[in-house]
């Protein structure tokens, strides 16, 4: 086990461990606020291009007739007024951490995306599939304000495609090229300030 795994494991444990009450009280929160289970799942393209089922507190009320992709803005009409709290503060991630104990995903790691936009990726940046996703990076940190910078776009969709992405995967590319575990752990401390402070 080398030590990158070691490190997800220990503080992906570790994390559970001391926030499972947060759980329970999100969960109940989550199915008082709106009708759907607590969890949601999606199916996200990890290491190799293998899918994997990513696991997220439920935001959106169920069995909306809109299915896109993309959430637009803070007040996305799907989204429900607990999810919206959830969101702001990113406690919507946390279920990831079971996906980080389990092995498809690292703590720190190129964000997975849907299979949708990974069939646009050229050979090159496909390389960003060479490691496993992660919960949090260096994009994460940098486009914390995505869902604004989209309901900016007159095409909230071609933007995503035609500059988000670009911008997103040439940061992961360079993360793959340069990471440690002293850079995941400054990643990790930036991205609870970043929320934190939000």
């Amino acid at each position: 086990m080398n030590t990158k795994r070691t490190f997800d494991i220990l503080l992906s444990a570790i994390g559970l461990t001391i926030l499972s009450p947060i759980f329970v009280i999100v969960g109940l929160l989550i199915v008082m606020d709106s009708k759907g289970g607590v969890f949601y799942r999606q199916i996200r393209v990890g290491k190799n291009v293998q899918d994997f089922p990513l696991y997220k507190f439920r935001t959106m009320y169920v069995h909306e007739t809109d299915q896109q992709l993309l959430t637009i803005g803070d007040h996305d009409a799907r989204i429900t007024r607990v999810g919206y709290w959830l969101r702001k503060y990113k406690l919507d991630e946390l279920p990831q951490l079971l996906n980080v104990l389990r092995g498809n995903m690292s703590l720190v790691g190129p964000r997975p995306q849907v299979r949708k936009y990974v069939n646009l990726y050229s050979d090159d940046q496909l390389m960003v599939l060479s490691v496993k996703p992660g919960i949090t990076d260096w994009v994460s940190i940098q486009f914390s304000n995505e869902s604004e910078l989209l309901a900016k776009a007159d095409d909230p969709e071609r933007f995503y495609v035609n500059e988000l992405i670009h911008l997103k995967i040439s940061q992961n590319l360079e993360y793959i090229h340069k990471n440690d575990i002293w850079i995941d752990l400054k990643i990790i401390l930036l991205t609870i300030r970043k929320i934190v402070v939000r």
